[in-house]
């Protein structure tokens, strides 16, 4: 049987005249590209492309083949359109939002009676802010995209975007129980210096800043390991192996062997900031808000809707 994902690709290599080209366009490697014509000719017994070591170059069978996959691709998109006509009724968001938020906030949401009763299909894509802004920037299309800001410096996002302020999500200091620093009320920032840490990859959204932070308070930390899954950053710490910096929407239920200093010297936050997009259906993109603002004050987040544009936003 052939496979209509085959069809299409064979329509973008004709009309490119590559398999590179056609690959960049639909998002595949050239070697897949040239792995599913290979299967298309395999399907069909007809060969496709006079191969050399340069150039591919398709034959006069695919050109025969390419104009009527363009027939059958249009009755299969009327197919799913038409089988997808009562879905397509409902209120539709897309939303991108970063793991940590997702992991906390998502499932309450998505489980709270107030919002099942609007029936609206959300559109989700779960990343990093950083991969989140650049896909917007090259054009993707969401309606809601959930970033943060830290400290005084963050990311930027293109000035069409109307930014609303979420909230603030400060960052804990955690740190192994066996150090025994907990229970000693407030500690001082001295007694944090040369221990080992577990920091952010280079190129994540905040590890710059995070590092930043700690060299303005010469801390000096020895980064024994690098982490951006919170999850895995907690457990490690709790094998006593080093301490870290999480964001408290992050932190859920510590594992044993974990303790959240209080560091009155050292303070830094997250500004959590939602990015809507000009074309969002504005009723349901303030609906999403209001409720993902309803869950974070549930948790005990410090949430209030706002228009804010940071300096660096742009």
């Amino acid at each position: 049987m052939v496979n209509p994902v085959h069809l299409r690709t064979l329509l973008e290599v004709i009309r490119l005249g590559s398999f590179a080209a056609a690959a960049n366009r639909l998002g595949y490697t050239a070697s897949a590209v040239s792995q599913q014509m290979a299967a298309l000719e395999q399907d069909t017994g007809i060969r496709l492309f006079e191969r050399t070591a340069r150039s591919v170059r398709p034959t006069e069978a695919a050109a025969v083949m390419a104009g009527h996959a363009t027939i059958v691709l249009a009755d299969i998109d009327r197919l799913l359109e038409s089988a997808g006509s009562a879905d397509h009724a409902r209120q539709e968001l897309r939303v991108s939002l970063y793991p940590s938020l997702a992991r906390t906030v998502l499932p309450r949401l998505l489980r709270s009676p107030g919002w099942l009763a609007h029936d609206i299909a959300l559109r989700l894509s779960v990343r990093d802010p950083s991969p989140a802004i650049q896909a917007m920037r090259r054009g993707e299309e969401t309606d809601v995209t959930l970033v943060y800001w830290v400290g005084e410096r963050g990311l930027s996002w293109p000035r069409s975007l109307e930014p609303v302020r979420i909230g603030e999500d400060p960052m804990r200091f955690v740190v192994p129980s066996a150090w025994r620093l907990h229970g000693q009320g407030a500690v001082a920032a001295d007694q944090l210096v040369g221990r080992p840490w577990i920091l952010h990859h280079p190129g994540s959204s905040d590890a710059a800043v995070v590092d930043a932070f700690l060299d303005e308070h010469r801390l000096q930390p020895r980064a024994v390991a690098r982490c951006d899954d919170f999850a895995v950053t907690l457990d490690i710490v709790a094998t006593g192996y080093a301490a870290s910096l999480i964001p408290e929407i992050a932190l859920g239920d510590l594992p044993a062997g974990v303790e959240v200093l209080d560091v009155p010297e050292l303070r830094l936050s997250r500004e959590v900031f939602a990015l809507v997009a000009p074309t969002a259906p504005a009723e349901t993109a303030a609906l999403f808000l209001r409720h993902a603002e309803e869950v974070l004050d549930d948790l005990g987040f410090d949430s209030r809707l706002s228009r804010e544009r940071p300096d660096g936003g742009r």
